[in-house]
């Protein structure tokens, strides 16, 4: 049904595309820089901004991109040789005449037509995992996850005064916000590099906590890919007011800020259809790309599934095998028109994956925000889901993180941890309950899982106890009662598999964790676990899981968090420290 599906929509979408392209705007000259976007400079661009459109770009300096003999990589056109291999037609002829992005003027909706969308969120339903017994179960699996889409987005909720839904809430989400300061991997043929850390639970006299971070390697800037990106943006209605569509149009320039001269860029556009609104453009062509940005408004119902196999077919006609390919979704996830199952749309993605375009989406807009739907295109468009609550979160995604949501270091990334029953009685994954896999599932080079940009690093906490603590649940009345014989010092043994971006065969990383790695209290652990650790238990917390003891209020989660808040250039530690408190007043 995938496949078929998704023949339907890409015959769909490229007949949409030519006939697009052939009166759009042509492929930028290399001449036309960045610059000032005014109602002229567009207009000599071919694009005319709406007329209620009264958002002005400012244009500033800020990342310090690598120029010169960094970027020196020349363009690569695509060859008539490879654009017959991909069975997509040639680009059109530039067109003779301008072209203008027509869109209906809309006045700020008002309260009543807002009501509609009011408390009708949708998140994806996922319990608490379970406590594990080793002896029974030794094994833990689950693929990585380095998405940020719920922290911004229960920071949202708590900023209104308002406790989040608790399948927002998504733990291992919160943890991976923040940078930890791992050591990093040296070289790129062993891409990931482990740190453990074991210590007492802050939460529960009776266990211990596992902290598992793993950094991943960070590209030099000279040896990053050229990008091929195609930004896929709902104009519907629903994006209408100022923390959707305008506030993606300045998140989209925080990123044309970044690119360099061998970067694409395309553009589609969908509300009540779909549309190309930027024919592939060289990253030297900053303005007309904002040009373009500016000349959208919103308007009409919302054709996701046609918008998605429109960008995948302009991401195949313009596929650099050397570059990275890939559809950035801005959108509200409000899908009414057409193909708007999660399921369908989900095996649409995961089958244009295998092509080597991947999809990363960006949620914005409350009241009818559409998580299910995120997560299921992340999930299964090998990218990553963020949620964008302002400006500074735009800037932190799409400027700070730049290189790890966008240059690929592995794919399929799994995590696999055998805890030793001599020493652990029982063991507790905290979070990743929409990421767990089959044991054999590690071992299975077709099963997928979770991407790692460069420079990216993803953390994990197990909550375990130690053998002879007091366990969660009785031993088994039937069960033989031999004691279990010990392998040394070692608690447990951690494996890492990943695949080279674009690779098919998995390569592995492992290591033992044991008594070294144990810390004799929390406040002799690093500064990086006793903040994963506050974070922890603030998710737990607001998810009201049952496993962190009433004895561990919000003031504690407080205090941890402060005492190791470290070097904090940005100041997110310390906003994070703000929201422990607002936590509490909303749930204590």
């Amino acid at each position: 049904m995938a496949s078929c599906t998704s023949r339907v929509l890409g015959s769909t979408a490229l007949s949409l595309l030519i006939a697009a392209s052939a009166s759009g705007p042509s492929l930028a000259r290399p001449d036309v820089a960045d610059g000032a976007v005014t109602p002229e400079a567009c207009a000599a661009l071919g694009y005319a901004s709406p007329a209620n459109d009264h958002e002005s770009i400012t244009v500033t300096a800020t990342r310090a991109r690598p120029t010169g003999a960094e970027t020196a990589a020349p363009l690569r056109p695509i060859s008539p040789a490879r654009r017959a291999e991909s069975k997509f037609p040639p680009p059109p002829p530039p067109p003779q005449a301008s072209y203008s992005v027509a869109a209906p003027s809309v006045t700020p909706p008002s309260p009543g037509y807002m009501a509609q969308y009011r408390d009708t969120e949708k998140y994806p339903g996922a319990v608490a995992n379970p406590v594990k017994r080793t002896t029974e179960e030794p094994v833990s699996t689950f693929s990585i996850d380095v998405d940020t889409a719920a922290y911004a987005n229960v920071r949202r909720f708590l900023n209104e005064g308002a406790a989040p839904p608790n399948d927002a809430v998504r733990v291992e989400e919160l943890i991976n916000y923040f940078d930890y300061g791992y050591a990093r991997p040296s070289a790129k043929d062993a891409p990931f590099k482990p740190t453990v850390v074991v210590v007492p639970s802050p939460w529960s006299k009776d266990r211990q906590l596992l902290h598992i971070g793993v950094q991943g390697y960070t590209t030099p800037h000279a040896d990053q890919p050229p990008l091929n990106l195609v930004f896929l943006i709902d104009t519907s209605g629903s994006m209408s007011s100022p923390d959707r569509l305008p506030l993606a149009k300045k998140a989209l320039n925080v990123l044309i800020d970044q690119l360099r001269p061998q970067d694409r860029v395309s553009m589609v556009a969908y509300a009540g259809s779909a549309g190309a609104v930027l024919s592939p453009t060289d990253g030297r062509a900053k303005l007309k790309m904002r040009c373009a940005l500016t000349a959208l408004n919103s308007g009409g119902s919302t054709a996701g599934g046609q918008g998605l196999g429109l960008a995948y077919a302009l991401a195949k006609q313009n596929m650099d095998p050397e570059a990275v390919n890939r559809v950035i979704l801005m959108t509200d996830g409000d899908f009414n028109v057409g193909v708007s199952d999660p399921s369908r749309l989900k095996d649409i993605v995961a089958d244009q994956r295998k092509s080597g375009v991947y999809l990363s989406v960006y949620g914005f807009g409350r009241g009818n925000y559409n998580d299910t739907m995120m997560q299921a295109l992340a999930q299964n468009g090998n990218g990553t889901a963020a949620y964008v609550d302002g400006l500074q979160e735009a800037r932190k995604l799409l400027r700070d993180d730049f290189d790890s949501a966008l240059f690929p270091i592995a794919d399929d990334v799994k995590i696999q941890v055998e805890f030793n029953p001599a020493k652990v009685a029982e063991y507790r994954l905290i979070g990743y309950e929409t990421r767990l896999l089959n044991r054999e599932d590690f071992n299975n080079d077709q099963v997928d899982a979770g991407e790692v940009g460069s420079g990216a690093a993803v953390t994990a906490i197990y909550e375990i106890t130690p053998v002879g603590a007091r366990p969660s649940s009785d031993p088994l009345r039937y069960r033989g009662k031999a004691p279990v014989k010990s392998s040394g010092d070692e608690l447990a043994f951690l494996k890492i598999r990943y695949k080279p971006p674009g690779g098919s065969t998995s390569k592995l990383i492992e290591r033992p964790i044991g008594a070294g790695d144990v810390r004799a209290s929390l406040a002799a652990a690093p500064e990086a676990t006793r903040f994963a650790v506050a974070v922890a238990a603030y998710g737990q917390k607001l998810r009201g899981d049952p496993w962190v003891e009433d004895r561990f209020g919000w003031d504690d989660v407080t205090a941890l968090a402060q005492g190791a808040r470290g070097d904090d250039p940005y100041g997110l530690r310390a906003e994070f420290v703000q929201l422990t408190r607002a936590a509490k007043g909303v749930k204590g």
